[in-house]
């Protein structure tokens, strides 16, 4: 297994990719981007697999656009590696498969599209909640029972009511930065629409499993992201509207600070009593 490169922020080291030839890529699982029930948290794994996707896509003008991951295991805190495929490379997108193995067993399965930036016949988003900036919230005080993910990130709560707290509405968010910045860039958004608590949290009144079943990511602005400056935070919102027989789901959303949408996504997921091990 390589060595990871030094002398960069965590979160690209952790993330480091080394190609082993016929589109396998070989990388370390962090026990830094681990979360509350163990093994690295989904965001982080799809920033791995994304790092090897975009290497074998090898074409800076072919942004990350969507990406769907179904996550079968969770991998352990050890040497993985990840098989990419080019199903199709076109004109204007190129469609990419890839597979995280752990030892021969397969641990997650994604598909990804990657295209350039093309004039449209229509331009139009959404604007992001209205809430206050940073400097008039209290920054989440950093704790040591906090799971590893947590404790890699600044947050600064805006949205929603606290966890665990009984409230009507699962829907939670904020502010949020790494304690060590990396570049804004597709992997970085793709660990950032999984890194909040689970949306259903406010909603308890009391902590569950909640493992990701599966978690398809679009990415709406990679020039914008490209701009971003690392030490930026950026704003974020998870909300579901629906929790049933032990599945919920969850819309996440990403903007910058001028209010552009960097990227948006939904997942599925399981929901536990802590008393019932999480599948």
């Amino acid at each position: 297994m390589s060595t990871p490169p030094t002398g960069q922020p965590d979160f690209v080291r952790d993330t480091a990719v080394t190609p082993e030839g016929d589109g396998v890529y070989s990388a370390t699982c962090s026990p830094a981007w681990g979360i509350p029930a163990g093994g690295p948290n989904g965001g982080y794994l799809a920033a791995l697999v994304l790092r090897a996707m975009l290497a074998e896509v090898a074409d800076p003008a072919r942004h990350a656009r969507s990406l769907t991951l179904h996550y079968l295991r969770a991998p352990k805190n050890s040497g993985v590696r990840i098989h990419v495929s080019v199903e199709r490379s076109g004109r204007t997108l190129s469609t990419v498969s890839a597979r995280l193995e752990q030892d021969g067993v397969p641990c997650v399965i994604a598909i990804g599209a990657f295209g350039g930036t093309f004039p449209s016949p229509a331009e139009f988003a959404s604007p992001p909640p209205d809430v206050r900036p940073v400097s008039e919230l209290r920054q989440t005080e950093d704790d040591p029972s906090y799971p590893p993910i947590a404790r890699r990130f600044e947050f600064w709560g805006a949205i929603g009511k606290r966890p665990f707290s009984g409230a009507d509405k699962a829907d939670t968010g904020g502010w949020l930065l790494l304690r060590e910045p990396a570049p804004v860039d597709a992997p970085l958004l793709a660990l950032m629409v999984d890194a909040w608590l689970p949306a259903v949290f406010p909603v308890l009144t009391m902590p569950a499993f909640a493992p990701t079943i599966d978690l398809t990511i679009h990415f709406r602005s990679p020039d914008a992201a490209a701009v971003q400056a690392p030490g930026d935070p950026l704003l974020a919102r998870y909300s579901s509207t629906t929790s049933r027989d032990g599945y919920f789901e969850e819309d996440a959303f990403v903007w910058a600070a001028d209010g552009t949408l960097l990227a948006q996504s939904r997942q599925l997921a399981l929901l536990r009593p802590l008393a019932i091990p999480g599948a």
